[in-house]
């Protein structure tokens, strides 16, 4: 490989070069790409090495490490012999040091322009001198080619060896400098791309290590940063896009100070980083300190740029975001329609921007149980980002998955697992696993198998996410309080109540702190409590949270709003375990005309109301009519979720189990066998045999008394609803929502 290898070993001059390099193969592997390369004796180099030791020993005295002090020599020789056949090499590897060791390139050198060093001038000037420089740097062993790395985004990257990226740390940069220091923050600042450029995502990663290196200067002030508050505003952007949320509201307060101080309150550049801060605090769930942001920038930006201008709608948008999180739906439909009317005037219809306006438009209609809008604007957010920007693009991702959300609502199983799944696989690859975005997709698939009846499943994703929310956002930030909830849901789904109660109330403290006690996801953790009562057998508790979260829904959302009408059909539930059956009739009547009009009369939640109106006349003695709903509620579910004989979906062997026992009541024995035979199929397919139900239907059968036998003695769970606008969960026919981000 080099003279240091084969049998110039036996050279004495070789032997002794490499008992002096102790055998260290980074230290030898220098010393040999150096002797390749000049036309030097081995006896020439231990001089030169004896001579950089001494010059060491006198500058670097804290070296305690013979190995290290073996190292630096070894390299000094070299990079005393690469300064003199090309500066801008030697310059190069100083510069180094102010990056991350690993992925250089020179798309990230080429701003370095800024600087008054000609041989740095140099490099940056033209994609052929930095390739010659580092070639050098590459035929002396320091630096190599990392070509894995540059397929991610752009030309491909080098890297120098831990060792090597120490040593011009601590030796090459003795004093360090704050003039390369903002010079190294300039080219990866100027390198953060918008989010409109092609694989945006990739390049930001790319990006990450490096501006690690500057993160400490910037916050503690150890570099002096004045002037360049534009390049830690960029930082800010990267770290927000990356989901890193403490990182970038730490560079926006940082960037934000500085550019109050020299520019003024009112400059344009401070109101740019005042609303992206609003931004990160809204992410964060700091909704209150949002707003306020938010006001600022808009108040600042009509009066600066106009009422249209695309910065000012950029505020009307992020406005109408939180107006949503914060369930003022009004507010927020009145933001969004400003929003979108002012960039289709400006932007046009086509523009991404105009797009994500509709697609936000779509979400809101979907809170408000405007389903046929929602997918009207989903729908044409989707056709407009596969063309701007393809199927892979982070903001295509979003819109896959708010569509998924709504087929989950509308009962399409399939395919919004089938969106869900692909989601997933393009948020892994762009953002990976601990990315927000990801997490999201994570929850949204455990809510699907809530749907599907897959609550193992379901429980195994909810506490992935979770674990990956608290991580990134905290505690108390409502996607982990979401989650927290629909953990609770699945525990409640499989017979765990005190696990369930642990996490509603946890749920329930969080969303009073983060929210206040009337927002509506803290009305549904209320809801969902009086579930559990129900479970619980504590029917006066139940009753009043029922009440509680009907009151408050009336008032934010109306009386025809899909959330307040699932706390109906749950009053309706109770009052139907309390005996009081007239009045449970009425709750579950209204609950089933209000969603009929809401989410028409085959969409599974107007389903499930449909089957508790079977079951209340059954309790009342209405065979004919109970016999009438069940038979609704079991095509109808089948038509939704799949035809499968026997069905593999929870919602459809309940009124199967329960015309079962109509047809025993009216002396149909063969209907009977029919329906509990397909029932204890389905229930052990799904469930296991082992699950009550199954060893239920099982011993009806075993013991041929069908003829006789009463209504089925399992309950129906009621309706968990919403999460974020909170996940119904339960064995019976009720379902959750997806999330809505």
């Amino acid at each position: 490989m080099n003279k240091l290898n084969g049998t110039d070993k036996l050279d004495p001059d070789a032997k002794a070069l490499v008992a002096k390099l102790d055998g260290l193969p980074l230290a030898l592997s220098t010393a040999g790409a150096y002797l390749e390369h000049v036309n030097a004796s081995f006896a020439d180099y231990l001089r030169l090495y004896e001579e950089s030791w001494l010059k060491l020993q006198t500058t670097s005295p804290t070296l305690s490490s013979y190995e290290d002090r073996s190292l630096y020599s070894t390299w000094q020789v070299t990079f005393d012999r690469i300064r003199k056949q090309n500066a801008a090499s030697a310059q190069l590897l100083k510069l180094w040091a102010y990056f991350d060791k690993q992925d250089v390139w020179f798309g990230l050198i080429r701003h370095a322009h800024r600087t008054d060093d000609k041989w740095i001038q140099k490099l940056a000037e033209d994609e052929l001198n930095f390739n010659e420089a580092v070639r050098l740097l590459c035929e002396y062993g320091l630096v190599h080619p990392e070509p894995i790395l540059g397929q991610l985004s752009g030309s491909a990257g080098y890297g120098v060896h831990s060792c090597v990226h120490s040593w011009t740390t601590f030796v090459l940069n003795r004093e360090w400098s704050d003039d390369l220091a903002r010079l190294a923050l300039t080219c990866v600042a100027s390198e953060v791309p918008h989010t409109d450029v092609d694989k945006w995502w990739l390049l930001e990663q790319r990006l990450l290590q490096h501006v690690a290196k500057h993160q400490n200067s910037i916050t503690t002030a150890t570099v002096d940063m004045k002037g360049m508050e534009w390049a830690i505003h960029k930082v800010g952007n990267l770290y927000l896009d990356q989901g890193k949320l403490a990182e970038a509201e730490a560079m926006y307060s940082q960037a934000l100070q500085g550019r109050e101080e020299a520019l003024g309150l009112k400059h344009t550049s401070t109101l740019r980083t005042v609303n992206n801060l609003g931004t990160v605090y809204s992410k964060q769930g700091k909704l209150a300190e949002a707003e306020a942001m938010y006001n600022q920038a808009l108040q600042g930006r009509e009066k600066a740029l106009g009422l249209k201008h695309a910065s000012t709608l950029e505020t009307v948008n992020n406005l109408g975001n939180l107006y949503a999180s914060q369930g003022k739906l009004a507010e927020a439909e009145a933001m969004y329609n400003q929003a979108l009317q002012g960039r289709e005037e400006a932007l046009g219809l086509k523009h991404t921007l105009t797009l994500d306006t509709v697609n936000n438009l779509g979400l809101l209609y979907a809170r408000q149980g405007k389903q046929l809008d929602a997918e009207a604007m989903y729908s044409r957010a989707l056709q407009g980002k596969k063309k701007a920007l393809g199927l892979k693009h982070i903001s295509t991702l979003e819109t896959f998955n708010s569509l998924g959300t709504l087929y989950s609502k509308q009962g399409k199983l399939a395919e919004a697992e089938a969106m869900f799944n692909q989601v997933l696989q393009g948020y892994k690859e762009a953002l990976g696993l601990e990315h927000t975005s990801t997490l999201d997709t994570v929850y949204n698939l455990g809510l699907l198998y809530v749907y599907q009846g897959k609550l193992a499943e379901a429980e195994t994703m909810f506490s992935q996410a979770l674990q990956g929310y608290e991580e990134a956002l905290g505690l108390k930030h409502t996607s982990t309080l979401n989650t927290v909830n629909n953990l609770g849901n699945a525990y409640a789904a499989q017979g765990k109540l005190a696990e369930a109660e642990a996490m509603y109330n946890q749920a329930l403290q969080g969303y009073k702190e983060a929210l206040g006690p009337k927002h509506t996801s803290t009305l549904n953790i209320v809801n969902n409590l009086g579930l559990l009562y129900i479970d619980q057998g504590k029917l006066a508790e139940a009753e009043a949270m029922f009440n509680q979260a009907l009151q408050g829904k009336k008032k934010a959302l109306g009386l025809k709003h899909i959330s307040t009408l699932d706390t109906v059909s749950n009053l309706g539930m109770l009052y139907a375990a309390q005996g009081k059956l007239a009045e449970a009739e009425a709750m579950y009547n209204q609950a089933l005309q209000g969603r009929e009009e809401a989410l028409e009369r085959k969409h599974t939640s107007t389903l499930d109301t449909v089957y508790n109106l079977g079951r209340l006349y059954a309790e009342q003695g209405k065979l004919k009519e109970a016999e009438v709903m069940f038979d609704r509620a079991l095509q109808g579910y089948k038509e939704v979720l799949g035809p499968e004989s026997p069905p593999s979906h929870l919602p459809a062997l309940n009124p199967m189990t329960f015309l079962g026992d109509l047809y025993a009541r009216t002396g149909r024995e063969d209907a009977v066998k029919t329906m509990y035979t397909q029932a204890l199929a389905g229930y052990t397919a799904v469930q296991g045999p082992s699950s009550e139900c199954s060893r239920e239907l099982e011993a009806r059968l075993q013991a041929l008394q069908v003829s006789s036998s009463g209504p089925s003695t399992r309950e129906q769970q009621g309706h968990r609803h919403e999460s974020s606008e909170v996940g119904a969960l339960q064995i019976s026919s009720s379902k959750p929502s997806t999330r809505e981000q």
